[in-house]
């Protein structure tokens, strides 16, 4: 996978240098999951997080992004800030001059990219997942909360201190459970095509 990766990102860097447009073309690197299941060894690439692709456990979504864009970005620059898939869209919005719809997810990151302070993480991140169970999860500051099955109660993690989220801390924080609840009964929009 990583040899056919490396060989099709090439070609595409050297058709934008053949064109002649390689300095001037923001180049993003980023991924909608997290790693794929483990198959007899293979694929074993979630590290220390819990999860992986299927779920919304942090291995399911935790994805790095990688930018590349000549005089723009700062070469080995590097950010923690809080991003996710859904702040690509307002992101290029905002480079094309675009105002993107209010009612979306996301926000432009553009200033983070270009190495100015950007605060990203106090803001809910929502994520939910339609397969054998309705999963739901949703990061705010260091906090996730995540719920396995419609019927079951909010998990919390504290992603500063427990990066595999094996402590669920719900019990003793009922304060920012509240806040999450609050938050879930707004983050979804109905869908015939998805219902539960």
């Amino acid at each position: 996978m990583i040899t056919r990766m490396d060989t099709d990102i090439g070609r595409i860097m050297a058709l934008l240098k053949s064109l002649t447009i390689d300095n001037d073309t923001l180049v993003f690197f980023c991924s909608d999951n997290g790693a794929a299941k483990r198959w007899d060894g293979i694929f074993d690439s979630s590290g220390p997080l819990r999860g992986n692709k299927t779920n919304l456990f942090e291995g399911g979504i935790r994805t790095p992004m990688i930018a590349r864009w000549p005089g723009k970005i700062a070469p080995g620059q590097t950010s923690s800030a809080v991003w996710y898939f859904a702040d690509l869209m307002p992101t290029l919005a905002e480079l094309a001059g675009i105002r993107p719809p209010s009612s979306i997810d996301g926000i432009s990151i553009l200033p983070t990219l270009l190495g100015k302070a950007q605060r990203t993480d106090d803001r809910f991140l929502y994520w939910e997942f339609l397969t054998n169970n309705f999963l739901q999860a949703v990061r705010w500051r260091n906090y996730k909360a995540l719920r396995q099955a419609p019927d079951k109660p909010l998990e919390l993690f504290d992603l500063t201190k427990d990066i595999a989220e094996e402590h669920n801390i719900a019990a003793e924080n009922p304060d920012i459970i509240a806040k999450f609840e609050a938050y879930l009964k707004t983050a979804r929009t109905y869908s015939p095509n998805w219902s539960i």
